[in-house]
């Protein structure tokens, strides 16, 4: 006892800091932390009793199983011993016997006698028997002890004998035992009488060679029964089982019809010496019951689990119980923080109209504290003094039940004095039993809202008076029922209050018809998503108003009004000003056009007259010549066919040259039409070839083969390209170069840039003087121009043209070093790469037209001097 008391004083200082510590952590927990340890302790002690007892029942049968187990092995292995001892003594006796046969010491009746001894002794022998080389019985003795005529018969069907030409076990040891030169055990098989046996085979080895064996064929059922010990049988069963696994004998006799229950402990060795296929097998049985037949544990087992149900029960019940606590605190915190975070100011009152509650909100709009209001009874203190009155009137007006639905709006006094303005709404107060306790306010500043709705209401007086005042007629038409929503004094003006204006304007019926067909009237805008239609616009667009004979730029949008319906809204500005304005502008780009064409060829009406002049001379010349031979009657058929031919061409060459220049100067309306580039470049060159050779100036012309159509009006895309043309020869012509400098080349080839995309790309460069860079920035302006006699609207005109068919035209001089060489005007028109091109081949594929020398793919020269 003192010992005792020594430990737990010593052990005392070492455990006290843990305790500490542990206290110390379990203080810092919380009281819901706590009880969840306190009811999931003793849940664990008895999961780990539970677990402690079933540990013990698995280590006891393991330990069992061991034991049994270690015990089978033991015998087993004592069983084999003994058979593997008297075999092998019974090998040595065989191989004595067999020696003394081969050195002729022993003949066939002194064998028999030595083989009947040698059975006698050795019950598990059926018989012994000594063999030839060529397979014949010399002598036999059988396990009786004498000598059997029928046994080991040559011509009898003993199994035991080894048969020439056969695979039976016998035969196969046989063969062994000669080749090895070796005893030799056989396979199992069964003999004559049904027995399991197997043979040893001792050649017989004298000085010629193999001369025979000695065979003694062991009963397996005797070796079992006479060489496995009692004590080993009585305890374990001891069993011989062949190659397949079946029992070949045992030391138990099974229950005939009965299936054989398999061993729990099972230990296999080979039958040695033999090594022929036979295994010895030990089997046990556990002794003791498994864990689910053992009552005991079961009872442990139903003990635990019904005190952890308990605990489980108890635990779900205080869990239930946190958790409705939790619940509780919860919406207790969540009530008081919406209280204490909404704007709204809350007020409860009591039967006799006692304060008995407030808010922060209520305490920071009135600026008095919860004590300074809890407990107070009319006149309360944030009632202006002058307003007791109406005050009072108002809230036994509330009390009654007669206070209006959307409030009672009334002035409040903070506790510094000042005034805002404030709405309350009162209801009655119930508890949860369904009687009425007092009275609940809600009351909220109104002072910010009354300021905004009186700003919100100058502002949208303002922007009435705005839209009033536009020119322009603002509209606002519901989609799904039709209703003009709204409309300015424009619109009113010019439609009235009719929405059909709005539908002419937008240029669709939208909103509902009126009538029958209402109900089978389909709506279009059903289900449609309003954000996305109101935040898409429209191009704007011109329309038309036949009855007001005016033109209206209309531009729409969809939007929300303000009930949430999806409608849509017009401005439409009046340009019927604009629209006459253009209109006249047209005419007088058209004046000027046909203006420009006719200058040209008033310039060149001298190149012209002498162009005539030749074909019409040639005629004159043809005539009078078939006149005189007529005359003379000295002309042939033929001959005057011929000149009547000639006279025709001629009059045709004067014909095409009129008609050309008449298709160019005649007045017509601008056109775009499919055009292939090729034929504008071939009216165009024929027509400027007359003014070219009367300048003694040379052009020489390149198309692209394959390109695609323009799009354009051919007669003012050649009026530039005469321009251009004419420019240059008069550049050439008034500067006096000579002849090497006296040619323009036209190309035509199509070409794609980023910025312009697919285009055909139209270029004439002159090897002229060029232009000063001062003309250069200035050339495009009206009235503009170097010559004495120039009216400065060509190059202004062929811009404009150019232009209006979407294209570009630039200009540049050439230069060699500092050197001006020549100058170029290009011009672009924009194509449509998707567009059929030209055929190739004739007169509107790819074609060169020049003089001296021009690399086009085809040649076409026009007269030059």
């Amino acid at each position: 006892m003192p010992s005792f008391f020594n430990l737990k004083n010593a052990s005392g200082p070492l455990l006290r800091p843990l305790q500490q510590k542990a206290l110390s952590w379990w203080r810092r927990q919380s009281p819901s932390r706590q009880d969840r340890f306190a009811t999931l302790g003793p849940l664990i002690s008895v999961l780990l009793f539970l677990m402690a007892i079933i540990l013990a029942f698995w280590y006891l049968r393991n330990e069992e199983i061991e034991r049994e187990t270690e015990a089978v092995k033991r015998d087993t292995e004592i069983a084999q011993q003994q058979i593997r001892l008297r075999l092998i003594e019974n090998q040595e006796q065989l191989v004595r016997i067999a020696r003394e046969i081969v050195t002729r010491a022993t003949d066939a009746h002194d064998f028999s006698a030595q083989a009947a001894s040698f059975a006698r002794e050795r019950p598990e022998i059926t018989h012994v028997t000594w063999l030839s080389s060529r397979r014949e019985r010399r002598a036999s003795v059988s396990a009786a002890g004498f000598q059997a005529d029928g046994l080991m018969a040559p011509d009898g069907n003993d199994p035991s004998m080894p048969m020439a030409k056969q695979s039976n076990p016998p035969t196969l040891a046989f063969e062994a035992a000669r080749e090895r030169r070796t005893p030799v055990y056989s396979p199992p098989f069964s003999d004559a009488n049904n027995l399991t046996v197997f043979q040893i085979q001792v050649p017989l080895i004298d000085r010629t060679g193999f001369s025979g064996v000695l065979i003694a064929e062991y009963s397996v059922e005797a070796l079992l029964r006479y060489y496995v010990p009692t004590e080993v049988a009585s305890r374990h069963v001891v069993a011989i089982l062949d190659s397949n696994e079946q029992i070949v004998s045992s030391t138990v006799t099974p229950m005939p019809g009965r299936p054989n229950k398999p061993a729990s402990i099972v230990h296999e060795v080979p039958l040695a010496p033999a090594l022929n296929g036979l295994v010895l097998r030990g089997e046990g049985y556990r002794s003791s019951f498994g864990l689910i037949s053992n009552t005991l544990f079961w009872m442990v087992v139903a003990l635990s689990t019904l005190t952890v149900w308990m605990l489980l029960g108890t635990w779900r019940h205080m869990r239930r119980r946190l958790q409705i606590q939790n619940a509780l605190s919860s919406e207790m915190n969540f009530r008081r923080a919406m209280e204490n975070s909404m704007l709204t100011g809350m007020r409860a009152m009591d039967m006799d109209s006692r304060i008995s509650y407030v808010n922060p909100a209520f305490c920071a709009m009135t600026g008095f504290s919860e004590a300074e209001l809890i407990g107070r009874k009319p006149p309360f203190p944030f009632w202006p003094p002058d307003r007791f009155e109406e005050n009072g009137r108002l809230l036994q007006q509330e009390i009654n039940g007669r206070s209006p639905a959307g409030g009672a709006e009334v002035k409040i006094m903070r506790k510094d004095g000042t005034i805002f303005d404030g709405r309350i709404y009162l209801s009655p107060l119930v508890d949860a039993k369904g009687k009425q306790s007092g009275w609940m306010t809600s009351m909220t500043n109104i002072t910010e809202a009354k300021r905004v709705r009186d700003q919100l209401s100058a502002s949208h007086e303002r922007f009435t008076t705005v839209l009033e005042g536009l020119d322009a007629a603002v509209s606002v038409l519901s989609v799904q029922q039709g209703e003009l929503l709204f409309a300015n004094r424009s619109y009113r003006l010019w439609f009235g209050a009719d929405p059909a204006g709005h539908a002419q304007l937008s240029g669709s019926a939208l909103g509902r018809s009126s009538g029958s067909d209402l109900d089978e009237e389909v709506d279009d805008y059903t289900g449609l998503p309003a954000q996305h239609l109101t935040e898409t616009g429209s191009d704007p667009r011109e329309v038309y108003v036949e009855s007001l004979e005016m033109w209206f730029d209309v531009r729409s949008r969809y939007l929300q009004w303000t009930d949430g319906r999806l409608a849509q809204m017009l401005i439409a500005t009046d340009i019927t000003t604009r629209r006459k304005a253009e209109a006249q502008a047209a005419l007088q780009a058209e004046k000027a056009q046909m203006t420009s064409r006719l200058m040209t060829m008033g310039e060149m009406a001298s190149s012209v007259a002498h162009e005539l002049n030749q074909p019409l001379t040639a005629i004159t010349n043809y005539c009078n010549g078939m006149v005189s031979r007529v005359r003379s009657d000295a002309i042939q058929k033929d001959d005057l066919l011929a000149a009547l031919e000639k006279t025709a061409k001629q009059a045709q060459r004067a014909g095409q040259i009129i008609h050309r220049i008449r298709n160019f100067v005649k007045r017509s309306e601008p056109k775009r039409e499919a055009a292939h580039a090729h034929d504008i470049v071939e009216d165009a060159v024929e027509l400027a070839g007359i003014e070219l050779r009367r300048r003694n100036v040379a052009i020489h012309t390149y198309v692209a083969q394959r390109l695609p159509q323009l799009l354009v009006d051919p007669i003012l895309i050649e009026q530039v390209l005469m321009n251009l043309l004419k420019n240059a020869a008069e550049a050439i012509d008034n500067a006096g170069l000579p002849a090497s400098r006296r040619h323009i080349e036209l190309r035509v080839v199509p070409k794609h840039t980023p910025e312009l995309g697919g285009h055909i790309d139209f270029s004439v460069t002159d090897m002229g003087p060029g232009m000063p860079e001062e003309v250069i920035s200035r050339m495009y302006e009206a009235f503009f121009s170097t010559k004495s006699d120039g009216m400065g609207i060509g190059l202004g005109l062929c811009r404009s043209i150019v232009e209006s068919h979407q294209g570009r035209i630039r200009a540049e001089n050439l230069y060699n070093g500092d050197l001006v060489v020549g100058c170029r005007f290009a011009f672009s028109i924009p194509v449509d790469i998707s567009s059929r091109p030209e055929p190739s081949g004739g007169n509107s594929a790819a074609a060169g037209h020049g003089t001296n020398g021009s690399t086009g793919p085809a040649t076409n020269p026009i007269a030059t001097p």
